[in-house]
């Protein structure tokens, strides 16, 4: 009887390998399926392989696709699936499917099985067999029957956990900022899930963040404030006008909901319903060109029609309007050039003047007037009562002595 030797039983035991290769970029709980998925059909003879594709191709938001260097995604990989750090393999020199193939069958496995998603099995059966005992600059590679391509099975997009859960949707929660529910899309224990949310943040061409928003639906506050938090309405350098006083300035800054104003050579913080930016066609030389140079900003459109002399004139009024108190009435004399000045009202004023009239401030003051006029006439009856009463117990007490 002849006995095989240990090379012969080294050679039969890994003639067969089982594999899947994905990008996992980032890792989710849907790949923990995959592997769960690969080690079952591969009967303890399986690798799990992560291509190198890394910052070379931009989704339709502009974000990269694939955030995190290979390197850095294999220890991940390895810390969040334990069970299979071993089988999740480091080979810098394979960087496609062609390679792999090539090095497999250079290792003396003469039988592969990749597990795919639904998507990709029908690419991989195609491609890849397609070049089965065939040389070519991808090197070469003859496993018996072709290579074979299993499902991992059904993903669907809109169901909850790992079926539903994919790295795009991580991306997606990393860019919005929601770490609650980029947390729900890793495995359970996973320590670091703040560490990868920032790495794939980073990657992505974003900074790190360490305040984080909770991911609650609500409806628009107002159509203005999501046209505002989109960028769309305001931006630092354009001309508004005050709905208040319909005068002009420039936004140096743009806040949350408010903006810093420049005008009058001051600096005024604005909500975004006091101010309304200018049209275009106003924005464009939006500097003075006879005091353009001047501290502040001098727009064009607030000097037309005055003579330079009246311009200095006009833009030492306001500076030197801007350093007295709000209350002091000084502050707020005509500047030079506004007594000729023809100037109609905003749309605002006339809005406000149509809902309120154009003698509200004075009604207000009449009513408080008269108010205050019963209030004191109760007053003063009260007082009255008072003193009679005193009198007449004085009265009684003188008569009853």
């Amino acid at each position: 009887m002849q006995f095989k030797s240990f090379t012969q039983y080294v050679t039969e035991e890994t003639k067969s390998i089982t594999i899947a290769w994905g990008r996992y970029n980032p890792p989710t709980i849907g790949h923990e399926k995959l592997m769960k998925t690969v080690a079952k059909i591969g009967k303890g003879s399986f690798r799990i392989y992560a291509s190198q594709t890394h910052q070379n191709q931009k989704d339709k938001e502009g974000y990269y696709k694939d955030p995190i260097p290979y390197k850095d995604k294999i220890k991940i990989m390895r810390k969040m699936f334990p069970k299979y750090a071993r089988n999740i393999m480091y080979t810098p020199k394979i960087r496609t499917m062609f390679d792999l193939m090539s090095a497999l069958y250079e290792e003396g496995f003469t039988s592969v099985t990749i597990v795919a998603g639904s998507d990709r099995v029908s690419e991989y059966e195609v491609t890849l067999n397609r070049y089965n005992n065939k040389k070519g600059k991808h090197g070469f590679y003859n496993f018996d029957g072709g290579v074979n391509v299993v499902s991992a099975g059904e993903r669907d997009a809109d169901a909850d956990g790992a079926s539903g859960m994919s790295a795009s949707k991580l991306r997606k929660y990393a860019a919005a900022n929601d770490l609650k529910n980029f947390t729900k899309g890793l495995v359970k224990g996973y320590g670091d899930a703040q560490g990868l949310f920032n790495a794939v943040r980073k990657g992505m061409g974003l900074k790190e963040s360490y305040e984080f928003r909770s991911h609650i639906q609500l409806e628009p506050v107002s159509e203005e404030r999501e046209e505002y938090v989109n960028g769309n309405l305001y931006k630092e350098g354009d001309l508004v006008v005050v709905k208040e006083n319909d005068q002009i300035g420039t936004i140096l800054f743009c806040g949350s909901n408010y903006v810093l104003v420049e005008m009058n050579g001051g600096k005024f913080r604005k909500w975004i319903s006091d101010i309304e930016r200018l049209p275009d066609a106003m924005q464009e030389g939006r500097e003075d060109p006879d005091i353009g140079k001047k501290k502040g900003s001098q727009p064009a459109i607030y000097h037309k029609g005055l003579s330079k002399s009246t311009k200095q004139k006009r833009d030492a009024h306001f500076k030197k309007g801007a350093a007295k108190d709000d209350d002091d009435p000084s502050a707020y004399k005509p500047a030079p050039g506004d007594a000729d000045a023809k100037t109609k009202p905003s749309k605002h004023t006339k809005k406000f003047k149509q809902m309120y009239g154009e003698k509200m401030n004075q009604d207000r003051a009449k009513a408080r007037i008269e108010r205050e006029k019963q209030a004191d006439k109760r007053k003063h009856d009260r007082m009255l009562d008072r003193a009679r009463l005193r009198d007449t117990l004085k009265k009684n007490r003188s008569t009853t002595a």
